[in-house]
């Protein structure tokens, strides 16, 4: 097992440089100048144009530039950002906690929703009720987030009134933040009505960004129920007759969970790319919010940074779920 986790580990660190090249080249792709951006309609003295390429180190050659920005990160040093004189780290750690609040909500609601789906289909195959999740599902994973966001804000906040627009907490609220989770923040603050506040701004971020694994854990939970109860040791179970409740949770379930485990582990990397649209349309104060400003502002430093902080915790779940997997499933050591 030892070696199966240290081979894995090696195998991280050329990912690892890999995104942190596509995350330098990426933002110097794209179109227009940070100085220019920095300085904005009131523009700038040839002199100081210079001056501030030569402080931030655009005017040396990309080469140069992309070692200087490898060694910093060997340092713990992911750079500072442009617009707000910030560390990215720092700017990192405080807004992360509202992304993790966020995909955390999601992927409970996708799992406490995708399996029993997942199951229910499986044991009632080929009946309506199996065809009406399935389709269900697959109009879920089809959705684009961005259309789904809006509709469900036209109708629920819009039409309805039910949930705010936007935001984390109503603006009649106001608390230094603890742990930087609004639900928990909300409930130590006090004061009457904050945590309701709270959750009424989550449900519907929450909804959205959760469709898309809801739909693949439940295709996934399906398949592997499928297979599961073709086995020998499944019939069995059923003819020494066992409840068929016993045998679908204790049996069958037990097993199909493998692959499941797996699909719920990679789902981290979309609640991570669904979090950008999502916490844009939403104005949820996130890293997804944050990364799409900064690639607009041009911020090199957040946008390099951001993404290899992203990448590598999308690197970290992985190694943890090939680890868990071969854990439950020893062939796959080998």
């Amino acid at each position: 097992m030892l070696r199966f986790f240290l081979y894995r580990v090696a195998l991280l660190i050329p990912t690892f440089i890999g995104v942190s090249i596509v995350a330098f080249a990426f933002i110097r792709l794209l179109p227009g100048d940070p100085i220019m951006l920095l300085a904005g309609e009131r523009g700038m003295s040839a002199e100081r144009y210079q001056e501030l390429q030569a402080v931030y180190g655009f005017d040396r050659p990309y080469l140069v530039q992309y070692f200087d920005y490898a060694w910093g990160i060997l340092q713990g040093d992911f750079g500072q950002s442009i617009v707000t004189k910030r560390p990215v780290l720092e700017e990192f750690f405080t807004l992360f906690p509202a992304t993790i609040e966020l995909s955390l909500c999601a992927i409970i609601l996708a799992v406490g929703i995708g399996i029993p789906a997942g199951v229910l289909a499986a044991v009632k195959r080929g009946s309506w009720l199996d065809q009406t999740i399935m389709g269900a599902a697959l109009t879920g994973y089809s959705m684009p987030i961005f259309w789904w966001g809006l509709l469900l804000i036209i109708f629920f906040s819009g039409t309805l009134g039910w949930t705010p627009v936007s935001g984390r907490i109503s603006l009649l609220y106001y608390f230094e933040p603890v742990t930087g989770f609004m639900l928990i923040d909300s409930l130590l603050s006090g004061q009457a009505g904050a945590f309701k506040s709270a959750v009424s701004h989550l449900i519907l971020p929450t909804v959205v960004l959760a469709t898309i694994p809801l739909a693949v854990i439940a295709r996934q939970t399906r398949s592997a129920m499928l297979e599961v109860l073709g086995e020998d040791y499944v019939r069995t179970a059923r003819s020494k007759g066992l409840a068929p409740r016993r045998v679908i949770g204790l049996h069958a379930l037990r097993n199909a969970l493998i692959p499941v485990v797996t699909t719920i582990g990679l789902q981290v990397g979309v609640l991570l790319a669904g979090a950008i649209l999502t916490e844009t349309i939403f104005s949820w104060p996130g890293i997804g919010k944050w990364m799409v400003d900064s690639v607009f502002k041009r911020d090199y430093a957040v946008v390099q940074g951001g993404l290899l902080l992203i990448a590598s915790l999308i690197m970290i779940v992985n190694l943890l779920v090939d680890v868990l997997y071969g854990l439950i499933n020893p062939r796959i050591r080998k």
